[in-house]
């Protein structure tokens, strides 16, 4: 009888500890399931923002490339434009008598009334119409006059000829077009008066209007008076000049800091407070470079107001720790043994580093380049503070010309009072500034799978 017992314990005790075993094992399971399924929602909420990000930004800016213009028989009338005929060089007349004489004749084509011949031209499309010379010249974008101007300078011999143009529709008649604004508010809350709208609608019924792609917003500048033919030009070489001289001055200051600190730097306090401030500055707000950007170099230097150079210097400090660290972390990557060889060969110290260890980083260093970059493209805080806010008509010929940059361009179109139409034209800026953004990453990526394929 105890034998018996004795032999019952401990298949009974065995099979209770496999039950505790195969329970314990079932609920680590189960924590693992729940884990990979948590992770899995968290990617798809994530990957969920950034498709509702993008399809926002896509669909209120995508409209945007397309704007209403107007094809019309440009006359230019000989009643109108009463000029003598352009200036010829003469024998034995100076180069610059002749410009001279050839800068008065064009002073005298300024001043013709171009913006008559700009209703005449109009107005030929609907002959029958009694709308006033206002109404029909709100429905042109106020700019189109000096397109006339300028191709009547280029070309004299348009004189008492009709071509056909196309000029843009204002951006309150792109709106009315669009439907940006509800048709049923009362002629008060409208942007365009009654007849403008009839003979807008009449236009675009006839096929005198229609929608075409708008390559004035990467070929002109920003504008206050033709908000329709307002561009992108000045913003985006503004933002490429920045980036020009962040590429320039952050990577190799900021790989050699990294070299430095990690490879050949002493371990002391020194280096200890040099490495604490360069992590303490990665988490800088930065308005603090914008301030620092606007007392050293605008104040102390004496650089250029609202210029690229000004706003790729600060981008590039603001920028150096993010360089530094993630270098930093590269060089920690390569494993000991690699250096360890090439010193037991025979190799210094210098060309252990940048023949052995350094080629190993550079795919690394391209992802803190490209992690860098990505950040300074996209700042508008300190760029507001160096005067990168001013309104430059022109596109800057060198990164010392004054301009404005494609994030502080978004911000100021978001702010404009007409919200209708530059709305949409907010997000296109937005579209603009990441493609650059994501040319920018494709070319570092692209070097980077060269380069690890060569590894």
């Amino acid at each position: 009888m105890t034998d018996l017992s004795q032999n019952a314990s401990p298949t009974d005790g065995s099979q209770a500890r496999l039950k505790r075993i195969r329970a314990g094992l079932g609920k680590r399971h189960a924590r693992e399931k729940r884990f990979r399924l948590y992770g899995i929602v968290a990617i798809a909420a994530a990957l969920t923002f950034v498709a509702i990000l993008f399809a926002m930004i896509l669909s209120k800016g995508l409209p945007a490339f397309q704007q209403a213009t107007l094809t019309v028989p440009v006359t230019f009338s000989q009643e109108l434009i009463d000029l003598e005929p352009r200036p010829v060089r003469e024998s034995g007349q100076s180069a610059a008598d002749f410009r001279a004489a050839d800068l008065r004749w064009q002073r005298d084509v300024t001043l013709v009334n171009w913006n008559r011949v700009v209703e005449d031209a109009v107005r030929s499309l609907a002959p029958g119409s009694e709308i006033s010379s206002r109404d029909l010249q709100s429905l042109i974008d106020s700019a189109e006059r000096f397109k006339l101007r300028d191709a009547f300078v280029a070309n004299p011999n348009l004189l008492g000829q009709t071509v056909d143009m196309q000029l843009l529709a204002s951006a309150n008649a792109d709106n009315w077009l669009k439907g940006n604004i509800n048709r049923d508010l009362p002629d008060s809350q409208q942007q365009l008066s009654a007849p403008a709208r009839a003979l807008a609608d009449e236009l675009y019924a006839d096929g005198n209007i229609r929608m075409a792609f708008a390559w004035h917003i990467f070929t002109n500048t920003d504008s206050r008076s033709a908000p329709a033919s307002a561009g992108l030009a000045g913003a985006f070489m503004g933002s490429l000049y920045m980036m020009m001289v962040v590429i320039v001055l952050a990577v190799p200051i900021g790989v050699a800091s990294a070299i430095y600190l990690e490879e050949f730097a002493p371990k002391n306090r020194l280096t200890d407070i040099i490495e604490v401030n360069i992590n303490n500055l990665a988490a800088v707000p930065s308005i603090v470079f914008g301030l620092l950007g606007a007392a050293v170099f605008i104040n102390y230097f004496r650089l250029p107001l609202s210029a690229p150079i000004v706003g790729g210097l600060v981008l590039t400090l603001m920028t150096l720790p993010t360089i530094i660290i993630a270098t930093r972390s590269s060089l920690r990557a390569v494993p000991p043994s690699l250096r360890q060889a090439a010193l037991g060969l025979g190799a210094s110290k210098t060309q252990t580093v940048f023949h052995h260890v350094l080629p190993v980083t550079y795919p690394g260093i391209l992802t803190a380049t490209i992690i860098g970059v990505a950040q300074a493209l996209g700042e508008t805080a300190p760029l507001l503070l160096i005067g990168m806010n001013a309104f430059v008509a022109s596109v800057p010929g060198s990164p010392f010309d004054q301009s404005t940059a494609l994030p502080v361009q978004i911000y100021l179109w978001q702010g404009n009072e007409n919200r209708n139409f530059f709305e949409a034209r907010t997000s296109a800026a937005i579209i603009v500034l990441l493609a650059l953004m994501i040319s920018l990453n494709a070319i570092a990526i692209f070097l980077r799978s060269r380069l690890e394929r060569r590894r």
